[in-house]
């Protein structure tokens, strides 16, 4: 019995096509409920370019592939199951350090990543947002003795 693709998934082709609406993918990465693998007691994440990324998957099928290449042998693996404006409104800024949500990363050609930028995460763990502040703060410091 083949699985369909979560709506998730779907955009995520689009997106990967060159096709669909940016602002309607992040829209259903909100709504979706993605499932978060927790080793340690934590959310699984992993770093890469200087950005922490939790790690989420579409479905059952995609965590099992992830679990495959990451998993402990024959040990099912522990997941949480989470909304994802949860994971960027909340975890994300929780984790004071850029962060962002990878989404199917062991699904060949089926990723996508949500960097940590206004729009997708709270402007207070925004790195461009932060950037941004940062540089109208210090160009409001010149002159007045900052």
């Amino acid at each position: 019995m083949e699985q369909t693709r979560t709506a998730l998934a779907e955009r995520i082709a689009e997106r990967r096509r060159g096709v669909g609406d940016p602002r309607a993918l992040v829209g259903e990465m909100r709504r979706s409920v993605l499932l978060v693998p927790v080793a340690g007691g934590g959310l699984w994440s992993a770093r890469s370019g200087g950005v922490r990324w939790i790690c989420g998957f579409t479905d059952e099928a995609a965590l099992a592939r992830f679990a495959l290449r990451h998993g402990s042998g024959d040990r099912p693996m522990d997941y949480a199951a989470l909304l994802g404006a949860r994971i960027v409104d909340e975890v994300v800024p929780s984790l004071d350090e850029p962060a962002g949500l990878a989404v199917d990363i062991a699904t060949e050609d089926g990723s996508m990543f949500f960097p940590p930028v206004a729009g997708i995460v709270p402007d207070g763990a925004a790195v461009d947002a932060v950037e941004a502040v940062n540089a109208a703060g210090a160009q409001e410091g010149r002159g007045h003795g900052r």
